[in-house]
């Protein structure tokens, strides 16, 4: 068997809030060169995610794929945790 790639968009970043029940905001940043002034320039958005199982914790890595939508908000689901952020 060999494993076929998704054509759903996968993004990665940084979870900023999880007080939702099964339901994470990540933040994802992008840098691109400025067409002008060719600059780097960083951009960020934020992206509502579905966490089945609520394992996500503030400061996490984690990897979002696209979905159907869940919600007015989600259209993204959890993969997979990429780090950990040590809780005290």
């Amino acid at each position: 068997m060999s494993e076929q790639k998704s054509n759903k968009r996968t993004l990665e970043g940084v979870v900023v809030s999880n007080k939702g029940d099964k339901t994470i905001v990540v933040e994802v940043e992008r840098k691109f060169l400025h067409p002008r002034y060719r600059k780097t320039v960083r951009s960020h958005k934020k992206y509502m995610a579905h966490d089945a199982e609520n394992t996500c914790n503030i400061g996490d890595r984690v990897r979002i794929i696209e979905s159907a939508p869940i919600s007015r908000h989600k259209c993204w689901v959890m993969d997979e945790v990429l780090t950990r952020v040590e809780q005290l």
